[in-house]
């Protein structure tokens, strides 16, 4: 099974331009974020993309940006997904991945959603998995599990780290939902949470050791899922960003460390962690 890697737009404060050139002088096989809005911005991303040999994941979040309108319907989250399909459909992803729905919802609310988004998703002919994300429907393990068993077709994007903070603590402890889950799993967000928080200052440094080994031995349970089923492609995208997940100094403001460093250093280490991996 192969691995690629993507370079993720969230919070990027460049234009796609520059991300595009960064993420080929960083080694990265890909894009992923979401589609541009307007139509000729999405027709001269997707020649870029073409003319430089990278992939790309579309990344949809309904009815909001990466945390939901409380107040939107689930109709509502629906026609955005409508929205946003139709322009990622222009440029071909490999998949689509969504941060979809509201943690505040009832499980059948949430339920009747996804068979709706999946079923819509299928009409642009989009292969789309949603996201273990806060403040959205699949926000902890155990609703996402009810959830995973409701509706045989549910794919997963595993980001853990979302769930170590609602939890308050490293998902070892719900080892059993994670295996229960990694069949569904299509895609994974390779950033280290922990107890207190979505992102630690720096996965490489001593004092987060546990918490980068946590998060590996959940993506080797992903993996290794993935291999049983016969995939031939995994895909990962490192995603440590801003947005007050990047750690800061009090009163200075300065960053702890650089993101675009972080992510690298994420991409080649997980390169070499998957290889570990299937080597057995």
């Amino acid at each position: 099974m192969e691995l690629k890697v993507y370079k993720s737009l969230w919070g990027y404060d460049g234009d796609w331009k520059r991300a595009i050139l960064e993420a080929l002088a960083d080694g990265f096989d890909g894009i992923e974020g979401p589609a541009p809005v307007q139509t000729s911005e999405r027709r001269h991303f997707g020649r870029a993309l073409q003319v430089h040999g990278l992939d790309y994941i579309a990344e949809i979040c309904t009815a909001g940006s990466y945390v939901p309108d409380r107040q939107a319907s689930p109709e509502e989250h629906l026609g955005s997904l409508r929205q946003r399909l139709e322009w990622s459909a222009e440029l071909a992803p490999r998949r689509v991945t969504s941060l979809a729905g509201c943690d505040a919802w009832p499980e059948d609310t949430s339920r009747d959603f996804f068979a709706e988004a999946m079923a819509l998703a299928e009409s642009y002919n989009q292969e789309i998995s949603f996201e273990t994300h806060r403040g959205r429907s699949l926000f902890n393990p155990w609703t996402t599990r009810r959830l995973a068993e409701a509706l045989p077709g549910l794919q997963l994007t595993a980001d853990f780290s979302h769930w170590c903070v609602v939890c308050e603590r490293l998902m070892d402890s719900e080892r059993d939902v994670i295996e229960a889950i990694a069949p569904r799993v299509r895609h994974v967000h390779a950033r280290v949470g922990y107890e207190q928080g979505p992102q630690v200052p720096h996965p490489a440094a001593p004092e987060y050791a546990q918490a980068l080994s946590a998060h590996q031995g959940w993506w080797e349970i992903v993996w290794k899922a993935m291999a049983a089923r016969g995939d031939t492609l995994a895909t990962l995208t490192p995603e440590f960003g801003p947005d007050g997940y990047l750690h800061h100094l009090p009163f200075t403001g300065v960053p702890v460390a650089d993101l675009r460093e972080i992510n690298r250093w994420m991409a080649h280490t997980e390169r070499a962690h998957f290889a570990q991996c299937m080597a057995g």
